[in-house]
């Protein structure tokens, strides 16, 4: 590889102009060396070309003017700079970093603030994001930019990166990419998915977020091992599934969220499964809220605990009891365990009680813990004023709960 050297003092600045000459000027290949130092953008990358900096001290400003950094070729890598002050404009998607048309790059050890969208990839492919740093602009939450989008881009890795009040991870028409130890925080969908498939979704923390992960009109793809918590608000949930075929969620932690699980019409197609195993649903006002027409999810060894409702059903005709319910643990189960072998001598069975409907309220939701609840809500099972609906039966549940 080639080697260019770029010697600028800590208190100088170089023009957009000049560094984008010296970019210009730069044989494809060669590696540029930033310094400390302050560097004007906007520029353009369009030739394979290496640019390392020093880390927060090298720092590329747009001055509040379009994308600051463009990317044009496949084969280029940032890595240790800090890139600043885009544009504020959603029509042109004013960005930190934008990327088009590109395969194998790589964004390394970098941090994007005051940039209305983070990183920008469209039709981008083999490429990976790592260890960066993204804000967007002090904006109202839905005027800021995304902190990622994807957008018809395939095979990615996006590792290790935290996402700090943007708007969304957006992934869209993009398959085969991994997601993995990310961190996002106050943002609005810390995971968004549309028409994308064979994902993978993996050991990432969401906290303070208005939706943790959302998968719509997408399938074949797996979410293992992802904490989510405190998704909260009249939109908040932990994990969402609309329209979802041939899904995996697994393992994962939700907690302290409006609720714990979405599941609209998934899956779709009649013909294919989800499997919900193995999390734990733990302190949400619902646990897995089923709206339409949602059967065929096979939801075994899963954790329900310190839920208000543990499962709620509003599609007026009543299909949460259509889906495939398995060795679950349910905090409320009120059997014993004759053998000791761990599983409950008679089935668990959770009825609806149209005298609850009131408590879904969520005016009243606030009092739920109170006595004169309690009370109430003993009084609605012992006596109730008509038949209750049955929303699932788990002929084997778990006495104890796994892993916790």
């Amino acid at each position: 590889m080639k080697r260019v050297i770029l010697l600028v003092g800590l208190a100088c600045m170089m023009s957009a102009s000049l560094l984008q000459e010296t970019i210009d000027k730069a044989p494809a290949g060669s590696k540029i060396e930033l310094p400390k130092g302050l560097f004007k953008g906007s520029i353009i990358i369009d030739k394979p070309l290496m640019i390392v900096g020093e880390g927060n001290e090298t720092i590329i400003d747009g001055e509040g003017n379009g994308t600051v950094v463009k990317i044009r070729s496949s084969n280029v890598i940032l890595k240790n700079l800090a890139i600043r002050g885009s544009g504020k404009e959603h029509e042109s998607i004013d960005a930190g970093i934008s990327i088009k048309d590109a395969d194998f790059v790589r964004i390394s050890h970098c941090t994007i603030t005051d940039s209305l969208f983070g990183i920008d990839l469209q039709k981008v492919h083999h490429s990976t994001i790592e260890h960066t740093y993204i804000s967007s602009k002090p904006f109202p939450l839905g005027i800021r930019g995304d902190g990622v989008r994807l957008w018809y881009s395939n095979d990615n890795v996006l590792r290790h990166n935290h996402l700090y009040k943007s708007r969304d991870f957006v992934v869209w028409y993009s398959h085969g990419n991994r997601i993995e130890h990310n961190v996002g925080e106050y943002g609005r969908y810390s995971l968004h998915f549309m028409y994308a498939g064979k994902n993978i979704v993996k050991d990432n923390i969401y906290k303070h977020n208005s939706v943790g992960i959302f998968f719509m009109y997408s399938r074949d793809t797996i979410a293992e091992g992802n904490v989510i918590m405190s998704s909260i608000g009249t939109t908040g949930m932990g994990i969402g599934l609309k329209d979802a075929d041939n899904f995996t969620i697994r393992n994962n932690t939700i907690l302290y969220c409006a609720k714990g699980m979405y599941i609209d019409r998934s899956p779709f197609d009649p013909t294919k499964r989800n499997k919900i195993v193995g999390n734990k649903i733990l302190y949400n006002s619902i646990g897995i809220h089923f709206h339409s027409l949602s059967i065929h999810n096979d939801i075994t060894h899963n954790v329900f605990k310190g839920n208000m409702e543990n499962v709620y059903d509003d599609s007026g005709r009543i299909h949460s009891v259509q889906n495939h319910w398995w060795q679950n643990y349910w905090d409320d189960y009120q059997g014993i365990d004759a053998d000791n072998d761990g599983i409950g001598d008679i089935p668990y069975t959770l009825y609806y009680y149209a005298d609850k409907i009131w408590l879904l309220n969520p005016n009243v939701r606030f009092f739920y813990g109170s006595p004169v609840i309690s009370i109430l809500n003993f009084l609605a099972k012992l006596a109730p004023f008509s038949e209750p609906v049955k929303l699932l039966t788990d002929p084997q549940p778990l006495m104890y709960e796994e892993g916790l």
